[in-house]
């Protein structure tokens, strides 16, 4: 039978068309396309209790959990600065069903921070998306009566080593946070660790010490209740939790921008297909509006992107931290 010319010329495309239903009907019926299928399990490297980690991974396992129809658990493997569920997450069987939520001083700082560092951030795993980022405010004791970042220039300049600075430990958020304003200012300021944030807090209260670059999650009470002065939050878009302090960009340094930032991310060697299943859902559920809001009430600025935002952003800060690590000394073994 002869096919008639203007047939024969469709049917290259219509082969074509019918080869890439097909393809499609494969991936969806392959692991990828199935997938989830059982739980999925998200290994939080902080303990539970509702900190910021915590806080923030339930939101995402509760907004994935309505989309895949499957329980989503959270494993929260705290201790060593997050470097044990880091490590469980590397190690986990790379099948879609392991998910490390993770963040910047695991991630970024720690392998400048320790010396034997048990995985690379960079070789062990496959980055997924860049979820959000919490910024770091600095506020100070009211007694000081300073009520600007000028101000707050102008008397750590006058005071050389004066204000004291409170932190959750060396190469913490707080404590890099600082070190980025010293080295931008060339001011001298004393860091003084804490092993929890509300010591700290309790100290700035009372006067003992002067300042903190806390997070915005744990301090925003205290600021809400006039019980510290905000100064500026380190980013360059304001906060919904604090629409009224103004930013370090707009008060004249965008250099001083600092935060924690979270990321999802998958085993080493995990199927490109459950890398790009997954960031879809992620990225699905960060521009969802509802969703969207309950992070910004929890502190945090939804992000999001493809994988490759997070695997080049991931570079950039361990150079980044790597950088402030060294400039502040701090080391843990």
């Amino acid at each position: 039978m002869t096919i008639p010319r203007r047939s024969a010329l469709l049917l290259p495309v219509a082969l074509g068309m019918a080869g890439a239903a097909q393809a499609q009907t494969q991936n969806q019926t392959g692991p990828a396309g199935r997938w989830p299928t059982q739980p999925v399990r998200i290994i939080v490297p902080a303990p539970g209790g509702g900190g910021t980690a915590d806080t923030l991974a339930r939101i995402f396992a509760q907004e994935m959990e309505k989309r895949v129809n499957q329980r989503v658990l959270i494993d929260n493997r705290g201790g060593a600065n997050g470097n044990i569920g880091a490590l469980a997450g590397a190690r986990a069987a790379p099948d879609g069903y392991t998910i490390l939520w993770s963040w910047a001083g695991t991630l970024a700082t720690g392998p400048a921070l320790y010396k034997d560092l048990p995985f690379d951030p960079e070789k062990d795993f496959e980055p997924v998306v860049l979820i959000g980022n919490v910024p770091n405010v600095l506020v100070v004791n009211k007694e000081l009566g300073i009520r600007t970042l000028e101000q707050f220039g102008a008397y750590a300049r006058a005071n050389p080593g004066a204000i004291n600075f409170g932190s959750t430990g060396n190469g913490s958020s707080m404590h890099l946070a600082g070190e980025l304003y010293k080295s931008l200012t060339g001011t001298q300021m004393t860091h003084v660790p804490y092993t929890a944030p509300a010591a700290g807090v309790t100290d700035l209260l009372s006067g003992r010490i002067q300042a903190m670059f806390n997070l915005i999650t744990g301090v925003v009470g205290q600021v809400k209740a006039g019980a510290v002065t905000p100064i500026a939050v380190l980013d360059d878009r304001r906060s919904p939790q604090l629409p009224d302090v103004p930013t370090t960009a707009e008060l004249g340094m965008p250099g001083l921008v600092f935060g924690t930032w979270f990321g999802l991310f998958l085993p080493k060697g995990s199927d490109p297909a459950f890398v790009q299943r997954l960031n879809t859902l992620a990225n699905e559920i960060l521009n969802d509006p509802e969703a969207k809001a309950r992070f910004e009430q929890s502190g945090m600025a939804t992000l999001g992107g493809p994988p490759q935002r997070l695997a080049t952003f991931l570079h950039e800060e361990i150079g980044r931290h790597a950088a402030l690590v060294r400039a502040s000394g701090a080391r843990n073994e």
